[in-house]
């Protein structure tokens, strides 16, 4: 490129993690804008006041809020009564999240006038008032991330099997369509998810481009750590003629894990294994429930939310990870695994497809289907020789496809392309 000036970024999402949250959303945004800044550009983040100081986790917030380059704008995001808690509830994302879109999205469009940015990147209904603004011939390209698509069903469309939520989040769909139409691009995190992008959004097919969320590989390569991994077998008291099974995520009806405890009920008894649930949520006293009535709560042990240092010694402990979701987005969790060399047993919704190679690095299987899961808990069990050769294979496919200086290459790409187009109109229209 002939301009090689540090590129100035307006980064706009409703949360970000050491901020607010720790989930998928708020580690992409703050992967982003911490590698946006490790290239030497300029980030102003824009995303909502932080409501409980105690919520900040100061060490890993220094590393972005005390950059020099790096600059915040706070927008206030405020709930609507009865709308429940904020960011969690149909309700509050197809009110509070437009309004605070349309906020955030202005603030942008300000700093774009002032001539303090180059590119808007704003995910979801975050970048609405960017939006109107690019229409109206604001000069700076627009470049939505619909992260993955949860308020149009995902990359199905099914809701994870409650349809009934399209309703509620009509709403919230139109924001996110209109914000799409005055895009120059829109991501779709994995080349699985690019035809819902297309079927959802009102966007031309060369306006969307491949962009996956990843990890920062050789930050979180410090956590791998197998004494650490057998520490918590013997804890548990897990013996190493057992073969642990281990998930993560959030327990919820549409993550899949009733369908996997139906699952295990089908593995013969001379099998020895154990499963380890890390993560905690409202359908846990269900899920409970039928362990017990299947005879298999003394064979699963449920650990309820944990901090990174023993997320990841149970990864090291583990023997194969297993993401039984009947909803996703990008799947962190599964690079997760793959960092530590783990073969993977998935269903096959949203980007998992591209993570997980069936007879290469794992299995793959329909979701819903506690039978379908069952039969490949069987073959990966035949397999078990495989499985050193499959753990190795994911973790190729992470180091080349998913690490975030792979990521932030093809963003720096993206963005001059962009710039270099010039201000005409958006290409999504």
């Amino acid at each position: 490129m002939a301009d090689e000036r540090p590129l100035r970024v307006a980064v706009l999402g409703r949360s970000v993690y050491a901020l607010h949250g720790i989930g998928g959303l708020e580690r992409h945004l703050y992967d982003l804008v911490r590698y946006h800044l490790d290239a030497g550009w300029r980030v102003t983040l824009v995303t909502r006041t932080p409501a409980e100081p105690h919520g900040v986790d100061p060490d890993r917030w220094r590393l972005v809020g005390g950059h020099p380059d790096f600059s915040a704008c706070f927008v206030p995001y405020r709930t609507f009564p009865l709308a429940g808690r904020r960011g969690t509830t149909i309700i509050d994302r197809s009110t509070a999240y437009p309004v605070f879109g349309r906020r955030a999205g202005m603030a942008a469009a300000r700093l774009v006038a002032r001539g303090e940015v180059d590119v808007v990147y704003g995910v979801g209904a975050s970048a609405w008032g960017y939006a109107a603004a690019r229409t109206r011939g604001a000069p700076a390209p627009l470049v939505l991330n619909p992260q993955g698509l949860e308020e149009f069903g995902g990359a199905d469309g099914r809701y994870g099997g409650q349809r009934l939520k399209g309703l509620g989040y009509a709403p919230l769909q139109s924001v996110v369509r209109r914000t799409a139409r005055a895009s120059d691009a829109v991501i779709a995190t994995d080349e699985a998810i690019r035809p819902a992008v297309l079927r959802h959004l009102p966007v031309a097919a060369d306006v969307v481009r491949v962009i996956p969320n990843g990890l920062d590989v050789q930050d979180l390569d410090r956590l791998v750590d197998p004494a650490a991994g057998r520490a918590a077998r013997q804890r548990a008291a897990i013996g190493d003629d057992a073969v642990l099974l281990v998930s993560v995520g959030r327990i919820e009806a549409n993550k899949g894990f009733a369908d996997l405890a139906a699952a295990l009920s089908t593995v013969p008894g001379e099998v020895a294994w154990r499963w380890v649930l890390v993560g905690d949520g409202p359908a846990r006293p269900e899920l409970e429930r039928r362990l017990q009535e299947s005879g298999l709560a003394s064979r699963v042990l449920i650990t309820g939310r944990v901090d990174d240092r023993t997320l990841h010694a149970w990864y090291d402990a583990a023997d194969l990870f297993v993401h039984p979701t009947r909803y996703e987005g990008s799947s962190l969790v599964t690079l997760e695994a793959m960092l530590h060399r783990l073969p993977v047993l998935a269903t096959r919704a949203g980007g998992l497809p591209d993570k997980v190679a069936p007879g290469t690095s794992g299995w793959l299987v329909d979701p819903g289907s506690p039978e379908a899961l069952a039969g490949a808990l069987a073959a990966a069990l035949r397999e078990r020789d495989r499985w050193t050769a499959y753990g190795t294979a994911g973790r190729r496919l992470l180091e080349e496809r998913f690490d975030w200086r792979v990521i932030q290459r093809r963003f720096g790409e993206l963005y001059r392309e962009l710039i270099a187009r010039g201000a005409g109109s958006p290409r999504g229209v």
